[in-house]
């Protein structure tokens, strides 16, 4: 039997700046185990990711100095679904019955100010504004929407959505829905995504309980198996964040090779998943993402949005808590984000934004710099 989260904390994304990252955390370590009716002290080992919000094994200091096993894990915006990652192969393997992982970050505010040597990067490609990420989004979906024949006008109504599931989350950052034109019609940031298409660096915390699938039920009536998690990187060819080249051959996309491969080892189809959480950084990422994860084909995007298909209610609901563009980015904690949504979703918990017709399978994705991509498939 797969291994199962058993215990979900949260933390709500935003501006806190009253609180420190670890404080965040601790508040979300705090709800999963009471989630799961267990103490610190049960707890055999732990994965945490933080980039900015301080190192994550020194929140033993807070929760309690039980000797566990504690390792750090940073990964990019891989870095939630990396450690959840490491954390099911510790079950799996049978080192370890119960454990948790932990995502949180405190990031300043303002663009992510990544140093190109960082990524084994020259200079010169900080000083051409290469490094800003919203330039390098920009021109990813400019050629994809020429490629497949999309007007720009399905950007807006990605953010719409996500902004009005937003609004009825009250762990989200974004609570205010906004309107198409107010979206379309707000500054121009690099063209064609406006302000209000683009997510922000922020700040939060989410906490998971994940224990060994035969013994789930000790801790809830209402376990969420993961089915699978695949974690994976770029391969040549591919045109990826902080990775300054484009071959004249295509490649296979991240997303692409890890949504691939989680659906082959969950042995679950696409076209069965009922709930989804993609990586949405900006509005552009999520029509893109959508096709490149299987959900879709490439050009079916817009047809399948202006017809309401990824809305809560419809046939693929897609970042049903407002996904990147209401939350915010704090990178540690993003991933986690949604497979804490998917499995409010699948427990039937998530209140007025609940999916209808009972959910049975869920699937979630992120997608980073420089060219990194995990994702998971989740079931009842």
């Amino acid at each position: 039997m797969e291994p199962a989260i058993v215990g979900l904390g949260i933390h709500p994304f935003g501006r806190h700046p009253n609180l420190s990252g670890r404080q965040m955390a601790v508040k979300a370590v705090h709800d999963a185990l009471a989630s799961a009716g267990i103490q610190w002290s049960d707890v055999q080992f732990a994965f945490g990711g933080s980039v900015d919000g301080d190192q994550p094994d020194t929140l033993v200091s807070d929760l309690g100095l039980t000797g566990l096993q504690f390792v750090n894990v940073s990964n990019g915006c891989a870095t939630g679904g990396s450690a959840l990652s490491l954390a099911i192969t510790m079950i799996e393997s049978g080192t370890y019955d119960l454990g948790i992982v932990i995502g949180f970050d405190k990031h300043p505010a303002g663009a992510f100010n990544a140093k190109p040597s960082d990524y084994g990067i020259g200079d010169w490609y900080g000083e051409t504004g290469l490094m800003l990420t919203t330039q390098f989004f920009a021109t990813k979906i400019q050629r994809y929407l020429h490629d497949h024949d999309m007007d720009k006008a399905i950007l807006a109504k990605v953010a719409e959505k996500a902004f009005r599931n937003g609004a009825l989350n009250e762990n989200a950052w974004r609570r205010k829905p906004l309107s198409f034109e107010e979206i379309e019609n707000a500054p121009m940031i690099s063209d064609p995504l406006t302000q209000y298409m683009f997510c922000s660096p922020g700040e939060g915390a989410v906490a998971l309980v994940v224990a060994r699938g035969d013994k789930a039920r000790q801790y809830t009536d209402r376990p969420v198996f993961m089915k699978s998690v695949s974690n994976v990187t770029r391969r040549f060819g591919s045109f990826e964040v902080f990775s300054p080249w484009l071959s004249p051959e295509r490649g296979s996309v991240p997303t692409t090779d890890a949504a691939k491969r989680a659906f082959e080892l969950a042995g679950v189809s696409p076209s069965e998943i009922q709930v989804a959480q993609i990586q949405d950084t900006e509005s552009g990422a999520e029509i893109m993402h959508m096709a490149e994860t299987g959900l879709c084909e490439h050009g079916e995007q817009a047809a399948m949005i202006n017809a309401g298909e990824t809305e809560i209610t419809g046939r693929l609901p897609i970042n049903t808590d407002g996904g990147c563009l209401a939350n915010g980015e704090p990178i540690g904690a993003s991933g986690l984000r949604q497979i804490y949504e998917n499995a409010l979703q699948l427990r039937g918990e998530a209140g007025v934004r609940q999916v209808p017709n009972d959910p049975q399978v869920g699937f979630t994705h992120v997608y980073g710099a420089p060219g990194i991509s995990a994702c998971t498939v989740m079931s009842r």
